[in-house]
């Protein structure tokens, strides 16, 4: 089995120079704020440099995705420098116990290892999965309960704790433990709900999205992560009928806390949760950049520093103005001194700033 995706991929992680040249030139394109982006000569550039990539046989959402490229861009993480050579300099300021040699920065340094880390344990439980399941159906559902899991643990580990419980109670011999497996695949759905679409006192197609509605406030995620126009027929269909699904799951979760069930019913249950949650994930997967965001108001301090590329004295004064004013909005944020275009920029990317 070739995966020659893979095998680059790791080869840029080792700062192999044929690939990487290519890809820190675009990044340095893409960041350069005196390049009028929508002019004739920079878009030519950004196909030149696309070309050669494509040339190169690396793939956009794999190899330079939006998440891999802020992660390269950031010159105090390491950039496209060899993994080895950012674990040593992350090693050399934990010894020394210093937050910057004046080029690399600590939480930069680990928000690249810890990236580096994940997709190299994500690309190594799918090889393993292929070569485990090549050729047979045995063992389907692990699949999908290792991939939900995964994601799960991901978006929020506490609730992949809650439901790999769930799968752990419905093999006991003790049915109290199918009535909380079903009492928690309530609390989960709710939970998950609230992770990805927050309740609001707003109004989407006539739906209420308030704390007690956590399948329209998952209805309403769907709505706004499934972006092909083309396919909206199917996509409302697809919705409606997850939000049955859902609605199913509660009448039986709601069953298990009033009176005795069956093993088997429990267990239908927690595996259409597993079937439910993984088909969400999918679309969180698969969102539109800043489509679900974090609030910069709640953001910590590493992750102003990281996200913002600016120092970590420019990141606490940010977080002190926070704390001074009680919220941050695209206009407190610009007058912070050393806050410049390009970390207005990257902030936008990756948190939700009030106007």
């Amino acid at each position: 089995m070739e995966r020659l995706d893979v095998a680059a991929w790791c080869a840029i992680q080792l700062g192999d120079q044929k690939y990487t040249r290519t890809l820190q030139a675009l990044i340095n394109h893409l960041v350069d704020t005196s390049v009028d982006h929508e002019s004739k000569s920079a878009k030519e550039k950004t196909d030149q440099l696309l070309k050669k990539l494509n040339e190169l046989k690396l793939n956009e959402k794999f190899h330079y995705s939006n998440e891999e490229l802020n992660i390269k861009a950031s010159t105090g993480g390491g950039g496209y420098a060899s993994i080895g050579f950012i674990e040593e300099r992350y090693a050399d300021l934990i010894r020394l116990r210093k937050g910057n040699d004046g080029t690399h920065y600590k939480s930069q340094l680990s928000n690249h290892i810890n990236y580096v880390k994940r997709k190299a344990h994500s690309q190594a439980s799918e090889i393993f999965n292929q070569l485990k399941f090549s050729g047979t159906v045995q063992n389907c559902f692990d699949t999908l309960k290792t991939a939900a899991d995964d994601k799960l643990l991901d978006l929020n580990p506490e609730l992949a704790e809650q439901l790999m419980l769930a799968f752990k109670a419905v093999a006991s011999t003790k049915s109290e433990e199918w009535s909380q497996a079903l009492t928690t695949c309530r609390r989960l759905i709710e939970g998950l709900a609230d992770t990805l679409y927050p309740p609001s006192d707003q109004k989407q197609n006539g739906r209420a999205l308030g704390p007690t509605n956590y399948v329209n406030r998952l209805w309403a995620f769907m709505d706004k992560s499934i972006a092909s126009n083309s396919n909206k027929e199917l996509a409302k269909t697809h919705i409606d009928f997850l939000g049955s699904w859902l609605e199913k799951v509660n009448k039986i979760s709601n069953k298990g806390v009033h009176a005795e069930v069956s093993q088997i019913e429990a267990t239908k249950a927690v595996f259409h949760t597993y079937l439910i949650v993984a088909d969400i994930l999918e679309c969180a997967t698969e969102s539109p950049p800043g489509s679900v965001k974090k609030s910069i108001n709640e953001a910590t301090l590493d992750e102003i520093e990281a996200q913002l590329d600016v120092s970590r004295a420019i990141a606490k004064e940010i977080f002190k103005a926070r704390v001074r004013q009680g919220k941050l909005n695209t206009a407190s944020l610009s007058s912070i001194k050393g806050v410049g275009p390009k970390a207005i920029r990257l902030a936008h990317e990756a948190f939700d700033i009030p106007e």
